[in-house]
């Protein structure tokens, strides 16, 4: 089996701000992650989301373009429309295109005829899912897996199975089905926390409990009903696990599934990693994802919130404009992620602050007339009020602070 950790020093990314060891000067670390995005399959099963065929067409040429490994196009069988859409991807995009199937004839025999690279097939293996949901037994699951795997393998494609539910799965059992789609030649296993119910540790586990029953490669899937997709990711990249299925925005069923963005910069700067994605794409694409999804963006969403780098608190502002490392990460600036920092106006404000949105804006203000500027916004944000560009100009004027335009006119 491969050697899952290995302990060296993190190296320092070219071009990039330099991580401050600290705490963090000595941790496991992973070698290599590839990402596997699933935005237009389970991020369009997001409640009241549907991608029209154009937008579909439009994510993926993006996700293709920032060097995204593999593109979850759809589920072929389900519609005229979603085959079409599946199909065209395939046929125009670089990355490793997918389809997915359940164990069934017609769903596999849609995906091949659609043109992917790969095709996922799934099949539910916790007990509650079995007989609820397939209405089927164990041993019928296990016969229609194989059964699915082989025919993609018959196929020439690239075939990736997944036991739905693994989280809660009985541990022999998931041996059992695991075993079996192994035989018969499945090229990826993947682990789905279908559920949410994962913690990074027990997760990690798994991972490792299945790697020691396949030679497949593994791959992740982790939904976020606790919050914990994203880590939940990471500890399978931890623990040997080659690939993480990913979400932009993290959109999904229920809560949604991994954060794109927060997995890939994560990878990227935390662990050091190069993916080979094209991470200054990252804020232009959870952008377009928001408006075809129709699910907003929080404000403190990790990388592409509106948050993420923006500053009010006068201690960090002053920080941030004398070196940004001060209060943010360091080893992930808003320029790798295609994003902006921004110095916010409020009741938290400090004069280090209204000074640089000042000067910026053209003025030449005393250290008096900075502190007479600094309470008005002060006193304005304390009433709930957003202080704008236009407000803090207006309150310049009436201190009368300086403005380097009147100054060469006089």
């Amino acid at each position: 089996m491969r050697c899952l950790t290995t302990t060296f020093a993190r190296p320092v990314p070219a071009g990039r701000v330099e991580f401050f060891e600290g705490t963090l000067a000595t941790e496991t670390e992973f070698e290599s992650a590839r990402v596997f995005d699933t935005t237009l399959r389970d991020g369009e099963q997001a409640p009241r989301t549907s991608f029209s065929y154009d937008e579909k067409r439009t994510i993926a040429d993006a996700l293709d373009r920032m060097g995204t490994h593999v593109i979850e196009a759809g589920f072929p069988v389900n519609s005229d429309a979603e085959f079409e859409a599946v199909s065209d991807i395939a046929a125009s995009t670089s990355a490793t295109t997918c389809g997915l199937a359940r164990v069934v004839e017609k769903d596999v025999e849609a995906a091949l005829d659609s043109g992917v690279e790969m095709v996922h097939v799934f099949a539910s293996t916790s007990d509650v899912q079995i007989e609820d949901s397939m209405h089927a037994t164990r041993e019928e699951v296990v016969e229609r897996s194989v059964n699915a795997v082989e025919r993609v393998k018959e196929a020439g494609v690239t075939a990736m199975f997944s036991p739905m539910d693994a989280t809660r799965t009985d541990e022999d059992y998931l041996k059992t089905v695991v075993e079996a789609v192994s035989e018969v030649g499945v090229d990826w296993i993947n682990i789905p926390d279908t559920c949410g119910v994962a913690t990074p540790s027990r997760f990690a586990d798994l991972v490792g409990f299945v790697d020691d029953h396949t030679d497949a490669r593994i791959d992740v899937h982790t939904h976020d009903d606790f919050g914990m997709a994203s880590a939940n990711a990471i500890a399978g990249f931890e623990a040997g696990a080659d690939q993480a299925q990913v979400s932009i925005n993290g959109i999904g069923e229920r809560a949604g599934n991994a954060a794109y963005e927060e997995v890939v910069m994560s990878v990227e700067s935390v662990y050091g990693v190069e993916t080979g994605i094209d991470t200054t794409g990252i804020a232009e694409l959870s952008a377009m994802v928001e408006e075809y999804s129709d699910v907003p963006v929080p404000a403190n969403k990790p990388v592409t919130g509106d948050n993420a780098f923006a500053h009010e608190s006068g201690i960090h502002a002053a920080g941030v404009i004398e070196n940004s490392d001060t209060f943010e990460p360091g080893c992930m600036t808003p320029e790798m992620v295609g994003a902006e920092r921004e110095f916010v106006l409020g009741k938290h404000t400090g004069a280090n602050s209204v000074r640089k949105r000042l000067e910026d804006r053209g003025f030449v203000p005393t250290d008096d007339e900075v502190r007479q500027v600094t309470r008005r916004v002060k006193d304005y944000g304390a009433e709930k009020n957003r202080v704008t560009v236009a407000d803090l100009e207006q309150f310049a004027r009436e201190v009368g602070i300086a403005h380097e335009e009147s100054e060469v006119s006089a």
